[in-house]
């Protein structure tokens, strides 16, 4: 009988969904704040379209700015440690080389598998390197470019979010019944945006759905509160 291929299918795209998900949920929560905020004191809706678009694009710069320096964080801290690490195995290779059994003996090799694991790795300094920023650090190797493309996501991402909640004010001229279906939009538009998400990270769908319109819901109330009681 042929043995038919076992394929894995698994999502490796955590990075660009975790970017998606921060300036998704501030772009549909802060612009739709802000309008509520601004729709108890001002009656004109071009008005407030014109405060919520300024909002958006100062917001999504320093949203995608700070992920940004993130990013570009997480691959100086990497390349620190890794300079550290080839130094350590040149300076002390007898403590490093037992960091290794140590790390191998909790997943229950024995000491003389260890022994063969640690040998072949000595000969191999790269990949020894590689391993001890791995397993000891719990680190990997970032992508160069990984800054940039977070900023953009984040940024693009709440450009889209906030536009969802002004878009109300687009039809009617009267702010409060641009506010009332801004909320009802906003809402779909979370509910929607968590069931997505949870389609691509394997969490149920209608239970993510729910959990991020609460969550978002509880957000954009709380935002809508403080920017009234301001105002």
């Amino acid at each position: 009988m042929p043995l038919s291929l076992h394929v894995e299918q698994h999502f490796t795209a955590g990075d660009v969904v975790r970017d998606i998900v921060i300036g998704m949920s501030d772009g549909l929560t802060v612009p739709f704040a802000l309008a509520a905020g601004l729709t108890g004191a001002i009656s004109q809706t071009n008005l407030i379209v014109t405060a919520g678009f300024a909002e958006i694009a100062a917001g999504s710069i320093a949203m995608g700015l700070g992920g940004f320096l993130a990013a570009r964080g997480d691959a100086e801290h990497y390349a620190h440690e890794l300079v550290r690490e080839e130094e350590e195995i040149v300076r002390i290779p007898e403590a490093e080389a037992q960091e290794v059994r140590d790390i191998f003996l909790t997943y229950g090799l024995s000491a003389e598998e260890c022994a063969t694991v640690v040998d072949s790795l000595r000969k191999r300094p790269k990949d020894w390197v590689s391993f001890m920023m791995r397993f000891e650090l719990g680190l990997e190797k970032p992508d160069p470019s990984r800054a940039w493309k977070s900023a953009l996501t984040i940024a693009l991402a709440y450009v889209v979010g906030g536009v969802i909640p002004l878009s109300a004010y687009f039809f009617y001229s009267d702010s409060a019944s641009a506010l009332r279906l801004s909320v009802g939009v906003t809402l779909i538009a979370l509910a929607v945006f968590g069931g997505v998400k949870g389609r691509f990270t394997g969490v149920p769908v209608m239970r993510s759905a729910l959990q991020t319109s609460i969550i978002g819901g509880l957000a954009a109330a709380a935002a809508f509160g403080i920017a009234r009681w301001i105002s």
